[in-house]
Parts: C-alpha cells; sequence; structure tokens
C-alpha cells in the first residue's frame, strides 16, 4: 500500500469528496481507497441524478463520476455541471473514473470538461496523484464556443479544428 505523506493526509483529511457511479462495490472500493488517504467526508451516491442533487446539497471539493450509469451517464452529469449558466457549481474538479480505456472516451471526457481520467481498477497512488492534481495545481476554467471546463494543460500537446472551439480538441501523442 502506497505511504501517504502526513501533509497529504492533512489536506485531504479537509476536503469532501463525492462518488458517482452505479455499482455499489466499486464505491465501496473508491471510500476505502479514499479513507486510506486521509479524506474524512465521503459521500456516495448511486446515479447522475443523485449526484447532481448531492453536489447542490454537500459542496464537495471534488467529484470522482463513472463514465457508464443507467438513465443520466457520466457525459451527461459531466454535460450538466459544466453548464454556468444554469448549474451552480459549474467550476467544481470531475475526475472521470472508468473502466473505458478506449482514446475516443479519453477524447470525449477531455471534450466534454474533465480535470482528469482515472482507470479502474483503480490504485490508491493513481487516485491519490489525480486528486492532488485537481486541489494543488488546480487549471483556470474557460469559456471558448460551446467549451466550458479546466484549460488544456499545454497548447502544444492538444490540437483543435478551430483556435476559437476548445469543444474539438483532440490529443495528440
Amino acid at each position: 500500500m502506497l505511504a501517504v505523506d502526513d501533509r497529504v493526509i492533512q489536506l485531504l483529511g479537509t476536503k469532501k469528496v463525492l462518488i458517482v457511479d452505479d455499482e455499489h462495490y466499486t464505491r465501496k472500493v473508491v471510500r476505502t481507497l479514499l479513507q486510506t488517504l486521509g479524506v474524512k467526508t465521503v459521500y456516495e451516491v448511486g446515479d447522475g441524478h443523485a449526484g447532481l442533487d448531492a453536489i447542490c446539497t454537500y459542496t464537495p471539493h471534488v467529484v470522482l463520476v463513472d463514465y457508464e450509469m443507467p438513465g443520466l451517464d457520466g457525459p451527461g452529469f459531466v454535460r450538466a455541471v459544466r453548464s454556468p449558466g444554469t448549474f451552480p457549481y459549474a467550476d467544481i474538479p470531475l475526475i472521470m473514473l472508468t473502466a473505458h480505456s478506449e482514446r475516443s472516451k479519453v477524447i470525449e471526457a477531455a471534450r466534454l470538461g474533465v480535470n482528469e481520467y482515472l482507470l479502474k481498477p483503480v490504485s490508491s497512488q493513481a487516485l491519490q496523484a489525480r486528486l492532488l492534481s485537481v486541489l494543488l495545481h488546480p487549471r483556470p476554467m474557460i469559456h471558448k464556443g460551446d467549451y466550458y471546463g479546466p484549460e488544456p494543460r499545454k497548447a502544444s500537446a492538444l490540437k483543435t479544428d478551430s483556435d476559437q472551439d476548445y469543444s474539438t480538441l483532440v490529443l495528440v501523442n
């Protein structure tokens, strides 16, 4: 198991994390990993609609959302959250937690405005790295065309079909 630095435990101990995943077992595993990392306040819900309500109720610092769920799936959830005109917490850090490793899914998640992408089964080291990334090195939120989300990490690492339209971001190797 990952040795967790006391400073990390102290930081994460003050944060609230919401897990949005339809699989009870996955929520249980992720909750345990978060607690191991020092997160004391973890909320969990089983679908996207409940996730939107939970954000408004609990105002978590970070949301971990599954890609594939019945009803409001991960992409639909991200679209709803990243609507600054209609959703009150559009800037909340979102980490897509999924078993989908296909390039097309990663690109779609980036285009929708997720901050980080994390594959299942998740390790505590990978989870800690993504949490620390969004908490210690938050990227500014931008609104370009139809895109609202975190500013891309490096302009040179991204290619767009249009310089004005971040909704068409394509990751470049």
